[in-house]
């Protein structure tokens, strides 16, 4: 398992103009540390130290040892601001974990045994995923990096819902928590599309707009 450690600075001018200055001269990357029974804390964080970190997909989802001008605390990264053109980072949010306190997650998932799977690999299927992550809950020592779906015993025409996936102990899926209609759809294994149902399409495209 990685261990994920920043660094960053306390901030305290604050403000949209600030924020600006501070991304523009320093390459600084303003955020917010936040939740526990301590006040929000404004901070910077190198916009290189931060973006290496994002590369790996498992700091997510992950408890981030956060040290604020040496004062260190655990942390989970719950929100990020892009710019909407350029590759940076405008803005972030983290939350402090309390041991014995449930977090709220979304979580990636792995997809697992695709090329052996039986609707792909004896029955001539194309896996479609309708889901690349799932939010979860559960303690921070239970936090898991990822969620397995095993595809390997999946038939053509079959769906994998959320109710199919195996949970670590201690992790619940918090759809799941919201009744029997929030069984959502994953994964499913369905029929390549051929070139006759192409043409049926633009058929009925052109008979439509006609």
């Amino acid at each position: 398992m990685v261990d994920f450690t920043l660094n960053a600075k306390e901030r305290n001018d604050l403000g949209k103009g600030a924020s600006r200055r501070l991304r523009r001269n320093a390459d600084l990357v303003p955020a917010i540390v936040y939740g526990g029974e301590k006040a929000p804390q404004s901070i910077s964080l190198e916009a290189r130290e931060l973006n290496k970190a994002l590369e790996n997909e498992a700091f997510y989802a992950h408890i981030i040892s956060l040290s604020v001008d040496g004062k260190k605390e655990d942390v989970l990264l719950k929100a990020l601001q892009r710019h909407p053109s350029k590759a940076r980072i405008m803005h972030a949010d983290f939350l402090r974990v309390v041991a014995g306190h449930q977090v709220t997650v979304q979580v990636p998932l792995h997809f697992m045994n695709q090329e052996a799977c039986v609707g792909v690999k004896q029955q001539g299927g194309i896996i479609s995923h309708t889901m690349t992550e799932v939010e979860i809950t559960c303690l921070p020592k239970d936090l898991p990096e990822f969620i397995e779906v095993d595809m390997a015993k999946v038939e053509l025409g079959n769906t994998v819902h959320l109710s199919d996936l195996k949970l670590p102990k201690g992790v619940t899926l918090v759809a799941l928590t919201q009744g029997a209609d929030h069984d959502l759809p994953v994964a499913n294994v369905h029929a390549p599309r051929t070139s006759g149902d192409t043409a049926q399409e633009g058929e009925a495209g052109e008979g439509a707009a006609e």
